[in-house]
């Protein structure tokens, strides 16, 4: 049985949810998010939070698929009423990253800048050139955004040099020695 699935969601003032026929709409002042929920499980809703129900007793995916659903509903509300950011760090010689309206353009040490649109609903601001401040309020497409840029030039064992997350520690190795006499 999922306990996680069993806890009521609290919806917060300013956040609007919608229940038709499986799917929910929650909006907010970020943005709009929809989820349709899966077959085994039902949402039921009240004016301040939201129930998940399943029968356990027929389905054995019926209590993962609560614990999920309830997961991402949760994140759900949480981006709409304040929204999620990542932050990326540039680090290298000659590095840098703009932004100019929903295109980024980034300069990564290949023989052309890197041109990257932004999905609709995320936006972008870089710090110093080198810091880029990714924001939006779905919590799935901005992870995406993410691994994407840093998939451009992930960050090498050697020199540490690349796109990392912020925090994000690079594990150097030792590079060639001079020969040995």
């Amino acid at each position: 049985m999922s306990r996680v699935g069993k806890r009521p969601i609290p919806i917060p003032k300013g956040v609007t949810a919608v229940l038709q026929e499986g799917l929910v709409v929650i909006k907010g002042p970020k943005g709009e998010s929809r989820f349709q929920v899966p077959p085994p499980v039902q949402a039921e809703l009240n004016a301040e939070r939201i129930q998940l129900v399943a029968d356990y007793q027929h389905d054995r995916d019926a209590s993962r698929l609560m614990g999920t659903t309830q997961a991402v509903l949760r994140n759900m509300i949480t981006g709409v009423s304040q929204g999620f950011t990542r932050k990326l760090n540039l680090v290298g010689v000659g590095y840098r990253a703009s932004v100019q309206g929903a295109n980024m353009e980034l300069t990564l040490g290949f023989s052309k800048p890197v041109k990257v649109a932004l999905p609709k609903g995320v936006t972008a601001q870089v710090e110093g050139n080198t810091a880029i401040t990714l924001s939006s309020h779905d919590n799935v497409v901005l992870g995406q955004v993410a691994a994407n840029l840093r998939s451009l030039r992930p960050p090498e064992p050697y020199q540490g040099k690349g796109v990392l997350y912020d925090g994000e520690k690079v594990r150097r190795k030792a590079g060639k020695t001079g020969k040995k006499a």
